[in-house]
């Protein structure tokens, strides 16, 4: 085994991001952060301000060997709306923008392309807005952020955002999930 690799996105709140890749065999660890901001250490209100310049994302550790980069684009496209600037659902503000944040230049080459392919695939109907830039810092989310659904599965927005969201997602990628 040659170790792992990392992957950033930001695709709306991370609760649901975190949530959706924790599911896929080959992901070691998904870590609920912020990134592509100025302010150091942002809290949580700090982001939710909006002024902070961060995105709510989810730092994906991965085995290159069971899953690719490619994939966890291919479920990024699939699991988020890219085509809608700031917002995803009721969630709206500059940290719920669809990005990807590359960690090398041929993520950085994989992505664009990715994009690409998956905006002339007519997949959506609107174009796709989805930021790409490399990652400058990422930070960690407060302890309570982290593992949310697992932890709070009974409380309201798990149940009505994130359980469909999640109950879609293992439809459409049963051949990809973990072995439970």
């Amino acid at each position: 085994m040659t170790g792992t690799e990392t992957a950033t996105f930001g695709a709306g709140c991370f609760w649901c991001v975190e949530a959706v890749f924790q599911q896929l065999r080959g992901v070691r660890r998904v870590i609920s952060g912020y990134t592509g901001g100025d302010e150091e250490n942002p809290t949580y209100e700090q982001v939710c301000s909006g002024r902070s310049g961060h995105a709510e994302v989810a730092q994906i550790e991965f085995d290159p060997e069971v899953i690719s980069f490619e994939t966890l684009l291919e479920v990024f496209w699939r699991t988020h709306d890219p085509t809608t600037l700031d917002r995803q659902g009721a969630d709206s503000g500059t940290q719920y923008r669809s990005a990807i944040f590359y960690h090398s230049e041929q993520q950085c080459q994989i992505a664009e392309r990715s994009k690409r392919e998956t905006d002339a695939s007519g997949l959506w109907p609107n174009p796709i807005v989805t930021e790409i830039s490399p990652l400058s810092r990422f930070y960690p989310a407060e302890g309570y952020h982290q593992n949310y659904h697992r932890l709070n599965g009974s409380q309201p927005y798990c149940r009505v955002v994130i359980d469909p969201k999640l109950a879609k997602f293992r439809k459409d990628f049963q051949d990809k999930l973990k072995q439970t």
